[in-house]
């Protein structure tokens, strides 16, 4: 990792929700070269939708990190797929959101070392407001930031949540206690990424990777019927051409505050 030797500098690639098949091989076609473009350190994906948009099996966690990420991030959809919830006791790199009721199967966090050394903490959280019940996720990220602190002091947190005030509010409160919020969920990615005045990166919502011609990963014809009819439709994930929205996000490995936050987004093919 030729930044962090010429520099104490960690580079992060955040991959916004990876949606089907779709989002999955433009994973694999562009990753490669985006690592290598912005020398990335580390890859996190928000990745509850890979197994047909809903939802996540072991066999495709695997082929997520055949591919080059590291750590995958849930929210609401890490359940859909029944079965799940005995592999993600076993596999602490696919996070589902520590604030969840307590028992539940999984890890909300974890302390992840880089081959040079460096610790990075990544912690999965759920917004409250139109979302499934969860506890307080502002309460929780002070619990779980006191313990990962203990550990190191670069924290990036993966806040899957649905309304905006929320998010924003999210972000600030958080501000110089994580290395970097990058909010989840929506699958539009938002134009407000910024450094915030105690040095942690910011971005409502860093958007979906998969299918482009879509509404947020779904067949066009397919919700728009829904809204026409009002009655419920069978939903599929979209086909066609991709995009993959990610941020890049630079931190300091002595202060573990950020310097830098680039939002990017790659059509495929």
């Amino acid at each position: 990792m030729s930044n962090m030797q010429n520099r104490p500098l960690m580079k992060l690639l955040f991959v916004g929700d990876i949606v089907g098949k779709v989002g999955r091989n433009v994973v694999r076609a562009c990753l490669p070269g985006i690592v290598e473009k912005y020398g990335i350190d580390l890859v996190i994906a928000n990745a509850e939708n890979i197994a047909g948009g809903f939802g996540l099996t072991g066999s495709l966690v695997q082929d997520l990190y055949a591919m080059g990420v590291h750590i995958i991030t849930t929210g609401n959809h890490v359940w859909d797929k029944k079965d799940f919830a005995s592999y993600i006791s076993k596999d602490n790199r696919v996070l589902r959101p520590a604030n969840f009721a307590p028992g539940v199967p999984g890890y909300g966090s974890i302390i992840y070392r880089l081959p040079e050394g460096t610790k990075v903490a990544v912690l999965n959280l759920s917004g409250r407001v139109f979302m499934s019940l969860a506890d307080c996720p502002f309460r929780k990220a002070l619990s779980e930031i006191e313990a990962l602190a203990c550990e190191t002091n670069i924290i990036i947190i993966d806040f899957h949540a649905e309304a905006t005030s929320e998010k924003i509010a999210f972000g600030y409160f958080m501000d110089g206690k994580a290395s970097a919020v990058i909010g989840t969920h929506t699958h539009v990615q938002t134009a407000d990424e910024k450094i915030l005045q105690q040095g942690t990166a910011y971005i409502t919502d860093v958007g979906m990777t998969g299918p482009a011609y879509s509404v947020i990963g779904i067949e066009v014809d397919q919700i728009i019927q829904r809204f026409l009819s009002g009655m419920p439709e069978r939903f599929e994930t979209a086909q066609g051409r991709g995009i993959l929205s990610a941020v890049v996000v630079d931190i300091s490995t002595e202060t573990g505050k950020a310097e830098a936050i680039q939002r990017i987004q790659i059509s495929y093919p």
